[in-house]
């Protein structure tokens, strides 16, 4: 089965749907604009229930089938955007400065309102379809509120997909594999402290900035010399915050930054590693370290059998040979991963064709792959719902 010819046709109005959530980015858990957006265009394709607040200000609708009883799935995309000044020069280009949608989301919602609207006027199906449209992905995990809400149980949800863009990947291609496919966060802080004085005395201080330079390079030994080669960890600093002035040593340092990893056991080493490692070298000055450690998203963890069903939907859209089935993990994180802890489920990559790569200011969601997203969420629904 190709795309189907009603996505193509509503193609469009999908992307005038998702171009104006484009001009109106909202951050977090302040995506009111973009809820009620999306309230609004659930309750007019007919949805028999639509919730609102789930996860603060997330939102579920839910159609019926017309084909009799049946179990329900939940079909879920994210509706936030960053905190980045847009670049693109687009005539749909964000209207609020500091604020752009660089991921994607909504293009996700876009694609998922179209799909609710075909579901809404076929209902091919036998019971029920939930629409998850989930706040605060970027960082607030919304995902996790959403299932802390009860969203799973409230609407007997059996089994729940997800679907990011790929740049890179060719429009009306998919990726996927079964286990990992995005990695667990974890962030950092860790304060050196020393003691400052005169930077032409050196001999007199405790240099809390050489310390914090050398404990930089020694937590590269944890991905060298700590994991296993064939496990997975990236340990990133990334903010290294020092001093004031020319002629003066500072009592401390503030560094920060991310882990990523693709197992529990292996986050854990990290972090027992980072704190033994800032110990020693801290000692090794006669400097003191703080370090908070906050482990954050979990891994998005695809189910297997979920996984080989999405493989063969993805398939029957793209074709065989444009579905990428053993897709090499990705170390960014992704909050859709609560949902896929809480019940069995999948998620797949879409192509974005050639465009700037996530979280890049001169990114731009590519309106060419809704059909192709479209006809997936629609495919998916009636045939994990057919008579």
């Amino acid at each position: 089965m190709p795309i189907l010819n009603r996505s193509a046709e509503l193609q469009a109005e999908i992307a005038e749907w998702r171009r104006d959530i484009h001009r109106h980015p909202e951050l977090l858990f302040d995506v009111h604009r973009t809820a009620g957006f999306v309230t609004e265009k659930l309750t007019e394709f007919g949805c028999g229930e639509v919730v609102t607040g789930l996860g603060k200000t997330g939102v579920v609708g839910i159609i019926e089938g017309n084909l009799g009883d049946g179990p329900t799935i939940g079909l879920r995309a994210d509706m936030d955007a960053l905190p980045m000044t847009e670049m693109t020069g687009r005539p749909w280009a964000s209207t609020i400065p500091g604020r752009m949608h660089a991921c994607g989301h909504d293009g996700h919602t876009a694609m998922l309102l179209g799909a609710a609207k075909y579901l809404c006027e076929t209902r091919n199906f036998r019971g029920r379809v939930a629409v998850i449209f989930q706040p605060a992905e970027e960082g607030g995990g919304g995902g996790n509120e959403m299932v802390k809400d009860g969203m799973m149980e409230r609407f007997a949800i059996e089994r729940v997909f997800g679907m990011h863009n790929l740049p890179g990947l060719p429009v009306g291609q998919f990726a996927i594999r079964p286990g990992p496919i995005m990695a667990a966060t974890a962030e950092f802080v860790i304060t050196v402290k020393g003691r400052g004085g005169h930077a032409a005395m050196p001999h007199t201080v405790v240099d809390p900035i050489l310390a914090a330079s050398q404990i930089v390079t020694a937590l590269q030994s944890i991905a060298s010399r700590n994991v296993h080669p064939l496990d997975s960890v990236v340990v990133s600093v990334t903010k290294f915050h020092a001093g004031d002035a020319f002629n003066v040593i500072p009592d401390s340092v503030e560094l920060a930054g991310t882990v990523r990893t693709l197992k529990k056991d292996v986050n854990a080493d990290a972090e027992s590693r980072m704190r033994a490692i800032c110990a020693g070298v801290a000692a090794a000055h006669g400097a003191t370290v703080e370090v908070d450690y906050d482990s954050n998203y979990p891994v998005t963890f695809n189910h297997a059998d979920e996984t080989a069903f999405a493989s063969a939907i993805a398939s029957e859209i793209a074709g065989a040979a444009n579905v990428d089935t053993d897709i090499t993990p990705t170390m960014g994180g992704e909050d859709f991963s609560y949902m896929l802890e809480a019940r069995p489920g999948a998620f797949i990559f879409i192509g974005n064709g050639d465009s700037a790569a996530l979280h890049n200011t001169a990114y731009d969601f590519n309106d060419d792959a809704i059909p192709h997203g479209v006809s997936y969420w629609v495919r998916l629904a009636e045939t994990a719902l057919a008579a």
